[in-house]
């Protein structure tokens, strides 16, 4: 057997052994869309409990009226009004961390378009249940997330 059949014939074997578990793995990923009744597991992450911080917000996204950042499992959002908001980051459908609409004043998932209100309540499906909502104070720069 010369240098050439040899890794042919490993490579082929390597292929034949791993083939199996390749298609498995593209089949899985295929026939579940994550709900619990599809056989796939969910990826949502329950909202952060016990929630207590402080953050500087005289620089960054929330240091203009329009703003959002996600930190800690929390979307921390500056209304046009200046208010700031806090929900639960993780869409309550797949996961999918929401983003902040500052003109529609709601919280809206990329992935399947659920949307919520300001407060986290869900208004548009698939996501059926509502984000969690924390609370925010403003002490000068200093915003504080809290439970």
């Amino acid at each position: 057997m010369n240098r050439k059949e040899f890794f042919s014939r490993v490579g082929f074997g390597a292929a034949a052994v791993l083939m199996p578990a390749c298609i498995a793995g593209v089949a899985t990923s295929c026939s579940s869309d994550g709900s619990p009744d599809s056989g796939g597991s969910t990826s949502v992450v329950p909202p952060p409990t016990g929630v207590d911080f402080n953050m500087d917000i005289s620089t960054g996204a929330l240091a203009a009226n329009g703003g959002y950042l996600v930190t800690k499992g929390i979307v921390i959002a500056r209304t046009l009004a200046g208010d700031f908001l806090a929900v639960s980051a993780s869409c309550t459908h797949e996961g999918t961390n929401v983003k902040y609409s500052s003109s529609g004043n709601n919280f809206v998932c990329p992935n399947h378009n659920s949307q919520f209100t300001n407060k986290g309540i869900v208004t548009q499906g698939p996501a059926t249940a509502n984000l969690k909502e924390y609370n925010t104070t403003l002490n000068g720069n200093t915003l504080r997330v809290f439970s």
